[in-house]
């Protein structure tokens, strides 16, 4: 009996992609194709000429092809049009259709990064983000306040995003709202953000940064100007002076430990600048760089072994007793 052959690699690479694609469109994720800011529009604008003048010139490749394929060729081959037809369709198909769809494509792409200057912003809506290993530091600098993994904008109104690095190179992108910028160890970059409706956009490194590349994300929200600006009111203030014996418990645990090294909460002794800034950690969505969602169980998860939920991270696990872990917790959810 004759054995099956199995697939071959060729076949077995192209159902691969087939289904990597097939997920791809199922997945809830972020796209360059569904802008939700200028910047982002004109972008996708851009994509989709290249993409239907890519299609145009693959139909007519593929045209020339099928006509070559099922054209009968002449029995007098003693005539001599059909030499200068085919200099014509070489000249018209290999050197003036080429040159035109060039000019088009740079013309769009001039009058895209035309469009994509940075505009008239504000005074006072100036951001500067660092990309850490491995998350997002964001201080606001204007209103004297920071936070991490989590950017807040007002709608309609264009943002400067100033980033820096002093690691390694990383990338920050918000598909929805705009294209990628690097951050370069030793050089200031700067781009700007506007988003036209209220809504939570994520973003990510979109450059290889070592261990946790894949899980260093952020969120940008985008808000009415009212609802903005009592947010910055809110994390301008110092951290909640926690009312009960638990709570109260916990910011000494807080304090007593190596917390304090590495993490700063406004109103405590704590003024790390290693990890995080914690004044208002309970009111963020996500924990370790949109890794997981910010609530008490995942919270208590993080602490007690860090390395469990993002390997390779720089934050050690806390030695604590039960006792002082949920002492922790209690006053880590005051931190509104």
């Amino acid at each position: 009996m004759k054995r099956p052959q199995p697939y071959s690699r060729h076949y077995q690479f192209l159902c691969a992609w087939i289904g990597l694609l097939c997920l791809t469109g199922c997945a809830n994720a972020p796209s360059i194709l569904a802008p939700q800011g200028p910047a982002a529009a004109r972008i996708a604008n851009l994509w989709w000429l290249l993409f239907w003048m890519a299609m145009a010139v693959l139909l007519f490749v593929l045209g020339f092809l099928t006509l070559a394929l099922f054209r009968r060729r002449p029995t007098n081959i003693s005539n001599q049009s059909e030499p200068r037809n085919g200099t014509r369709v070489v000249v018209l198909a290999g050197i003036v259709m080429p040159a035109l769809i060039l000019a088009v494509v740079y013309i769009a792409t001039l009058w895209t990064m035309r469009a994509l200057a940075t505009p008239a912003i504000a005074e006072g809506l100036t951001i500067h983000v660092i990309g850490r290993l491995w998350w997002w530091e964001v201080q606001y600098p204007e209103q004297q306040f920071a936070t991490a993994n989590e950017i807040h904008i007002p709608v309609n109104q264009p943002v400067r995003i100033v980033l820096s690095s002093p690691n390694v190179i990383h990338s920050f992108w918000v598909p929805e709202l705009q294209g990628k910028m690097d951050l370069v160890p030793g050089q200031i970059n700067t781009m700007w953000l506007e988003a036209n409706q209220p809504g939570v956009y994520w973003g990510e490194c979109a450059e290889f940064c070592g261990t946790q590349h894949a899980k260093m994300q952020f969120v940008i929200v985008a808000e009415p100007l009212d609802v903005y600006e009592a947010w910055v009111a809110q994390q301008q203030q110092p951290a909640t002076e926690p009312a009960d014996a638990l709570a109260q418990m916990g910011r000494q645990v807080f304090l007593e430990a190596n917390c304090l090294y590495c993490h700063t909460i406004k109103g405590t002794d704590a003024t790390g600048n290693l990890g995080p800034d914690l004044t208002h950690l309970a009111s963020r969505r996500t924990l370790a760089a949109g890794t997981i969602e910010n609530n008490i169980g995942n919270l208590g998860g993080w602490i007690a072994n860090p390395q469990h939920i993002k390997p390779g991270n720089l934050m050690p696990a806390a030695e604590l007793t039960s006792v002082e872990l949920q002492a922790l917790l209690a006053y880590l959810a005051t931190l509104n």
